[in-house]
Order: structure tokens, then sequence, then C-alpha cells
């Protein structure tokens, strides 16, 4: 079932053979009745304030940093799930975070759900089966870790 925006959205994409533009979707919203209006901020110095803080986030966001060891350029930093959900969120450092044992795996592990997301995104591109494999492969042995992980925990408790 479509919500009200779903449908104002196709209500869009209809009157402009097919194409949604973000330009559209403002001017439709300027309107109070509409339920995309309510997903806007029209405070203006409220908005600004938002607007630049997203234009930070991609200042950090695209920051990057030559690595001779792989001889390529990586992002310089990174921003964790725990970070975003703390007041005003943050960027760690790579490097900082690689050399973190714990961060290093929770920033795999967000790389992993990542490609969850990818491969529900594009699942009916059959030709992207062999990347699917790939991604199995990788989450194969780490799925498995966790269990006997997992397991030890319980064992432990019940001896405890």
């Amino acid at each position: 079932m479509k919500t009200s925006i779903q449908n104002e959205l196709e209500l869009l994409r209809k009157q402009h053979d097919g194409l949604i533009r973000p330009t559209d979707v403002v001017d439709f919203a300027r309107d109070p009745k509409t339920a995309l209006h309510e997903r806007f901020t029209w405070d203006d110095g409220k908005a600004a304030t938002e607007y630049r803080l997203w234009q930070a986030r991609e200042i950090i966001r695209v920051s990057v940093t030559f690595m001779p060891s792989i001889e390529k350029e990586y992002r310089t930093y990174v921003s964790l799930l725990d970070d975003r959900q703390r007041e005003g969120g943050g960027y760690r450092s790579v490097v900082s975070v690689l050399k973190n044992p714990a961060r290093r795996e929770t920033m795999l592990s967000e790389a992993l759900a990542e490609l969850d997301g990818f491969r529900q995104r594009y699942a009916m591109l059959k030709e992207l089966a062999p990347v699917f494999a790939a991604i199995d492969r990788v989450k194969t042995p780490r799925k498995a870790a966790q269990n006997r992980r997992v397991a030890r925990r319980r064992k432990s408790l019940a001896i405890a």
C-alpha cells in the first residue's frame, strides 16, 4: 500500500514524463496541504544551518589520503554507527579505526550491511549474481565465527 508521499511522488513522476526532479518535489511541497510539505524545513534560518551541516559532512566525506602501501587514495574519515548515534555525530580517521580491533570490526560489519543493501536494491539484475556470490563467500566464515563466539559465551554462562 502506498503512502501519501509515495502517491504524491508518483503524481509528480507522471506529470513530468516519468522523471521525478528534486526541484519539482520542493515546488509541489510548498503547498501546506501536501504530505510532502511536512518533510521539509521551511524556516529559512534553520534550513540554512542544516544545509551548512550537510556541506560540512560532504567536505569531510570526500576528503581522501594517498596510501603508499596500496598505491591508492582512500577516504580519510569514516562515520561509524556508534558515532552517528551520538549527539552531533562525528567522523574518525580511517587509519585510527583500522588500528583499533573493535572499531575495525564495526567498520567491517557496517560495510557488509551496506553490501546487503546493495544486494536488495539490485537483486533483479542477474548479471550481478557473481558479485552477490562473492559477498556470500566473505560473509560465511564471519557468520560461522560469530556463531562459535555465541556458543562459547552461552557455555561460559551455563558454567557460571
